[in-house]
C-alpha cells in the first residue's frame, strides 16, 4: 500500500514567549513595509524618511532625551493596560486614570507645599496612584457585581477626565497672570534632573521610577503567590475558583492596580516635563499605552522597549509633517502596526503539520488471507 503525505493547519492552544515574540516583530516590520510601500505611492521616499527618524530619535542628544521623556509617561500607561491583560481585562481607561492622576499630584503641588522636594514629589506620587485607581474603582464594581464590560466604562470615563482637567484649568485652578486660559500655575515641585554625568540634562527621575515599576510588577508576577493567584485568575477563572482563590478579589487588585499605574504616569509628566495642569497634557499617551501592552505580550519589561518603539513612532509623526502630511500621519501608523501586530499574534497559535498515514508493507494483508484458509 503506497502513502500520501498531507498537510493539515492546526491551532495550537499556547505559543512560547520566543514565538509570540517573533511574531510581533515580524507583524511590526510588515506594517512598517506596507507604511513604506503607501507612502511611495504618495512620491514620498520612505527609505530617507526612515533614516531620517532613526537620526531625528537617536543621532543627537536632544533626540534621545525627547525619546526617552516620551518613552516614560508610555510605559506607565501600557503597564497599567498589560497587569489588566494577565487577568483577561481590557483597560481602555488609561488616558482619563492618566488626567486624573495629574490632576491628584497637581493639588498637591499647587496646594500643599510642604517644604521638601522629595516630600511634595512623595505626596504627588501617593495622590496620583490614588486618584488613577479611585477612577477605576466605578468600573472594576461595575464589572465584577453587575457584570458590566470593563471596555465600555473604561473608555467613557476618559471623556469625563477629560472634561474634568478642562474645567479646573479654565476655573478655580486657573493661572490669572498667564494669557493662555486654560492652564493652572506652574507646581511648587519638579523631578530633580539626572545627574549631568549623564550628559542629558534635560532627563527627570521619572524615567528611573518607570524602570523600577516594571521591574517590581514583574517580581509580583513571577515570584509571589499573590501574582501566581493572577495569572491563574487571568488564565482559567474556574479552575482558579474550583482552587479556592478569591477570583473577585483579585481581578479587583488588577483593575486598581492599573489605574493607579496610569495615575503615576500622569504624575510623571506633570512634574517632569509640562510642570502644570492643562488639557493637553497627554499626548494620547493612555490609548497608545494599549498598543505598548499589546507589542509586548503584556510583559512588564516588555512593556519598557515597547514604548521606546512608540515613542520613535511618534517622533516619525513628526517628521512626516514636515513633508507636508498631516499630524493624523502617525496615528495611522500606530492604528496599521497594531492590525498587523493583533493579526500575527492570532497567526502565531497556527502551524503546518505534516500528517503521514502509517504504510502496509505490501504483501502483508494477502500473506494473513492465505495463512487464515490454510488453517
Amino acid at each position: 500500500m503506497s502513502t500520501r503525505t498531507t498537510w493539515a493547519v492546526q491551532r495550537v492552544p499556547e505559543v512560547s514567549g520566543g514565538v509570540r515574540l517573533l511574531a510581533t516583530a515580524l507583524s511590526a516590520i510588515l506594517a512598517l513595509i506596507v507604511a513604506g510601500i503607501v507612502l511611495r505611492l504618495c512620491g514620498l521616499p520612505p527609505l530617507a524618511l526612515g533614516a531620517r527618524v532613526l537620526h531625528a530619535s537617536f543621532g543627537t542628544r536632544f533626540g534621545i532625551e525627547d525619546l526617552l521623556l516620551l518613552a516614560s509617561p508610555l510605559a506607565a500607561c501600557g503597564l497599567s493596560v498589560a497587569v489588566m491583560l494577565r487577568v483577561g481585562l481590557w483597560n481602555i481607561g488609561a488616558e482619563g486614570q492618566f488626567f486624573v492622576g495629574a490632576t491628584g499630584a497637581a493639588a498637591v503641588g499647587l496646594f500643599l507645599p510642604v517644604g521638601g522636594t522629595g516630600t511634595t514629589l512623595a505626596l504627588m506620587a501617593l495622590a496620583a496612584a490614588a486618584g488613577g485607581a479611585l477612577w477605576i474603582a466605578l468600573p472594576a464594581a461595575a464589572r465584577l457585581v453587575l457584570g458590566t464590560s470593563e471596555i465600555i466604562t473604561t473608555l467613557l470615563l476618559n471623556f469625563v477626565a477629560r472634561l474634568l482637567v478642562d474645567f479646573l484649568a479654565t476655573g478655580s485652578w486657573r493661572d490669572a497672570r498667564s494669557s493662555v486660559t486654560a492652564q493652572t500655575p506652574r507646581i511648587h515641585a519638579a523631578f530633580a534632573k539626572l545627574p549631568r554625568d549623564w550628559h542629558l540634562g534635560g532627563l527627570h527621575w521619572g524615567i528611573a521610577l518607570v524602570i523600577a515599576l516594571a521591574a517590581v510588577v514583574a517580581l509580583l508576577f513571577r515570584y509571589t503567590s499573590w501574582g501566581f493567584e493572577l495569572r491563574v485568575c487571568g488564565a482559567n477563572r474556574e479552575a482558579a475558583r474550583y482552587a479556592g482563590m478569591p477570583v473577585g478579589r483579585r481581578l479587583a487588585e488588577a483593575m486598581l492596580l492599573g489605574g493607579a499605574l496610569a495615575g503615576l504616569g500622569g504624575m510623571i509628566e506633570l512634574a517632569g516635563t509640562v510642570h502644570r495642569l492643562q488639557g493637553g497634557l497627554s499626548n494620547s499617551y493612555g490609548y497608545v499605552g494599549i498598543i505598548v501592552a499589546v507589542l509586548a505580550a503584556a510583559a512588564p519589561v516588555g512593556v519598557l522597549f515597547s514604548a521606546l518603539l512608540m515613542a520613535v513612532v511618534l517622533n516619525a509623526g513628526t517628521v512626516l509633517q514636515t513633508q507636508g502630511l498631516p499630524a493624523s500621519a502617525a496615528v495611522a501608523l500606530v492604528g496599521l502596526i497594531l492590525l498587523f501586530v493583533a493579526m500575527g499574534e492570532r497567526l502565531s497559535h497556527y502551524r503546518i503539520a505534516v500528517i503521514r498515514p502509517r504504510a502496509t508493507p505490501a504483501g502483508t494483508g494477502s500473506a494473513a488471507a492465505a495463512s487464515g484458509a490454510a488453517e
